[in-house]
């Protein structure tokens, strides 16, 4: 299962506020471009904490 077209639009990186490219493959994760980070999706959840993210 994916994200909701609807929550996409509204997430953002918590870090610098900026854009999240959203993808599915190899892994379910969210990716800000600006600050190099990726937030992992588990259970269909975004984990959206900047200490959990991992660089790039």
């Amino acid at each position: 299962m994916s994200l909701a077209p609807d929550l996409l639009e509204i997430l953002v990186c918590p870090k610098c506020k900026g854009e999240l490219e959203y993808k599915t493959s190899p892994n379910e994760e969210l990716v800000c471009n600006q600050c190099r980070l990726i937030y992992s999706v588990e259970d269909d959840i975004p984990v959206m904490l900047i200490d959990e993210a991992k660089s790039f």
